[in-house]
């Protein structure tokens, strides 16, 4: 299929609440159904929350008890591979009868560590894959661990190759070409970055992988926060409004054809054609003619192979 339609989401969670997260995907993935959208994204961290403005409790030297009680609640409201919520989120897809990735906190049981993940699952409802952000980025280090390359995924489906990476992911070179050597034709960035330099980021990325790029962001404002969240004192200087939005879709050639979407939750459809994709490729392609495999080596450790998603 080259012609299809795709859609963004940008919306909040229930922040800290996994129940009241899923019921709202739910809605909002049969919104976007009746639009006739083959493809759902949905942004960082959606799956219960991205803690902006929450410090758990940690300077260097030393943690707080709340702190451990807010990543207790953290750890709570997050998910599992092949969990119940898991599950649930697949049949959202079925129902939907379209790919839907969105971005969690997943937890690893054994180890105790969680990270943030992207999840994969196809219109039959099966969970396909994931992407671990291989490098959290400051203060995130603290509560996500790091990926060790073994979930750089791209998916070979019938709207054609899908991968992306998460947030400031993005901002490093050598993992945009990961994603490249894949030959990903639709490439997904969900995000927590609401500045207007991203918006320049996204274009880039099309352009450099000549691909169309799908952004997700949230809008979040300080009183969705839960009122009894343990080191809540942190917000009292964040501003309102903490995650503007920004959410966009942009063709192989830079070009925005949805959005920017800002301050307000909402969701971005847009029709795209994988025939751009080739015709982008006549005065550039970063993998193939525009490329000197005799000059530069390029390798990624433990990267999987392509998976095949009938």
């Amino acid at each position: 299929m080259s012609q299809y339609k795709v859609a963004v989401i940008q919306a909040a969670p229930v922040l800290f609440d996994l129940a009241a997260t899923l019921d709202k995907v739910e809605s909002l993935v049969a919104e976007a159904k009746e639009k006739q959208v083959r493809l759902i994204l949905f942004p960082e961290a959606f799956i219960s929350a991205y803690p902006r403005g929450l410090s758990f409790g940690t300077v260097v030297g030393s943690r707080k008890d709340e702190g451990r009680k807010l990543w207790q609640r953290y750890w709570d409201s997050s998910i599992t591979e092949g969990d119940a919520s898991c599950d649930r989120l697949g049949q959202m897809a079925k129902d939907a009868n379209a790919f839907l990735v969105i971005g969690v906190n997943e937890k690893d049981a054994t180890s105790g560590t969680l990270y943030c993940s992207m999840f994969y699952f196809s219109p039959e409802g099966e969970f396909v894959g994931k992407h671990r952000k291989i490098k959290p980025t400051a203060q995130e280090r603290v509560i996500w661990g790091e990926d060790d390359g073994s979930t750089l995924s791209c998916f070979d489906t019938v709207l054609g190759k899908i991968g992306g990476l998460i947030c400031w992911e993005n901002y490093m070179p050598l993992a945009r070409m990961s994603m490249y050597q894949k030959g990903v034709q639709v490439y997904l960035a969900p995000t927590a970055d609401n500045r207007d330099g991203w918006q320049q980021t996204m274009r880039h990325i099309a352009l450099e992988g000549r691909c169309f790029v799908l952004g997700s962001n949230q809008f979040v404002t300080k009183a969705m926060y839960p009122d009894d969240l343990p080191g809540g004192v942190d917000l009292e200087d964040q501003p309102e409004v903490m995650a503007n939005g920004g959410s966009v879709i942009v063709d192989p050639l830079g070009n925005v054809i949805a959005g920017p979407l800002w301050g307000e939750e909402g969701i971005l459809t847009a029709d795209i054609d994988l025939g751009q994709v080739i015709q982008s490729k006549l005065d550039f392609d970063p993998i193939g003619h525009y490329h000197r495999p005799d000059i530069f080596e390029f390798k990624v450790n433990k990267q999987p192979g392509i998976k095949k998603v009938e």
